[in-house]
């Protein structure tokens, strides 16, 4: 018997999960650890609103995969049911690798392992647990597909993901100036020589896409005191991870523990034991730790998980120049003097580094089929000079530190 549920999305209404095959992928642990991974981070510090998950988005893509497929099926383009499925089940999973808090925590627990190479593991592992039934999603996943607007859908600079985070992020922060007409851009798309396309009259509603992708960027993704937050729990971990590697105590969950103690590759994920332990780690054994930590004999370890805790956050100030080694010596020396800290102690409390906003990247383009079949990039069929401008990558430089400290000299 098919289970055919319907699940209540704040965004969009009710949503099908279309077979049973779906059904049983949402039902894995794999994929139930998403309702405990923050989509946004840390960003709820900023949006209180902002507590949606990885299991909600992921449940909203695949809604939308279904629709833009009705759609290319009604403009006569050939999509057999295997390939819809696989494509359904394909962005759903396409989150599958995120780690704790998403983005904020990869390059700590998980130096130079992308978490697009975790999705592909854990799908491997799912189809093999699943007797081959998603060996044509792994296939739009790494795009060896033959007709590639398949994997288009799941990853590119107009993809079924954006889609759905940027107007579900817009929903739960608030911020209504990042609002794009999601229907009206799936009402748009066309397959041009097996490529992914939009229609000449849906330039203006991927203007609009591409604006409030740069706006959302800069208003929530980098706000600066996401940037701030995210740069103590960063901190906060390495801390954690200096004890645990000197066999000081410190308490955690088993799988968190796993992490801190060894440096993991992406070679290391072929061992079972690596790939079972990510699959059961999440945002709550990082909350946890915390609670624990901010009593911990370690005073910098103690003092940042109750500043995290108790949003006492950094100070953070946000630059186009780089930041100045003079500023940050002077920062280093006022941490020193102010928590009596060995200088090698200091880089757990400031942190500095680059931000970058890339809205539209050139290379990875957006097509657009004009009426007379000639296709443009974006950049050049759109008579709005910004939609240049934006495909331009803006980095800005960051500096934080606590705010009680004195800066020297200032």
């Amino acid at each position: 018997m098919i289970k055919k549920k319907i699940i209540n999305d704040p965004v969009y209404g009710f949503i099908t999960v279309p077979s049973e095959l779906v059904y049983e992928i949402i039902s894995h642990p794999y994929f139930q650890r998403l309702r405990h991974v923050k989509q946004l981070g840390l960003t709820h510090y900023v949006y209180p609103g902002a507590l949606h998950t990885r299991f909600q988005h992921a449940l909203g893509a695949m809604h939308l995969m279904g629709k833009v497929l009705d759609h290319l099926r009604l403009k006569g383009v050939q999509i057999s049911n295997d390939e819809y499925e696989a494509s359904q089940i394909a962005v759903l999973l396409h989150d599958l690798g995120h780690g704790p808090f998403s983005h904020t925590l990869e390059e700590v627990l998980l130096p130079g392992v992308k978490h697009e190479s975790l999705s592909y593991l854990l799908i491997n592992k799912l189809n093999e647990e699943f007797n081959g039934a998603l060996h044509l999603t792994l296939q739009f996943f790494r795009n060896s597909y033959n007709r590639k607007f398949f994997h288009q859908l799941i990853s590119s600079q107009l993809d079924i993901d954006r889609l759905d985070y940027l107007k579900r992020d817009c929903f739960f922060t608030g911020v209504m100036e990042g609002t794009i007409g999601v229907d009206r851009i799936i009402a748009m798309l066309a397959v041009h020589d097996d490529q992914l396309v939009v229609e000449e009259k849906g330039i203006y509603s991927i203007e609009n896409f591409l604006n409030a992708r740069r706006l959302m960027y800069w208003q929530v993704y980098l706000h600066k005191t996401s940037v701030s937050a995210e740069r103590m729990l960063v901190n906060i971990v390495r801390r954690a991870q200096a004890l645990v590697r000197a066999h000081e105590p410190l308490q955690s969950s088993d799988s968190l523990r796993f992490f801190l103690e060894r440096h993991i590759t992406l070679n290391d994920f072929k061992d079972v034991n690596v790939l079972e332990n990510f699959g059961r780690l999440d945002d709550n054994d990082i909350w946890g730790a915390l609670k624990c930590w901010q009593n911990h004999a370690d005073n910098i370890l103690a003092l940042l998980s109750r500043m995290l805790l108790e949003r006492r956050l950094f100070k953070v100030k946000l630059s186009l120049d780089p930041i100045k080694k003079t500023e940050i010596e002077n920062i280093r020396q006022s941490i020193m003097s102010q928590y009596n800290t060995f200088r090698s102690e200091t880089s757990y409390l400031f942190s500095h580094g680059v931000v970058s906003n890339e809205a539209y990247t050139e290379g990875h383009q957006i097509n657009i089929v004009m009426r007379n079949g000639q296709l443009l990039d974006i950049a050049q069929a759109s008579d709005l000079p910004n939609i240049k401008a934006i495909s331009k990558i803006v980095k800005k430089n960051y500096l934080c530190w606590p705010k009680n400290v004195s800066l020297l000299n200032s």
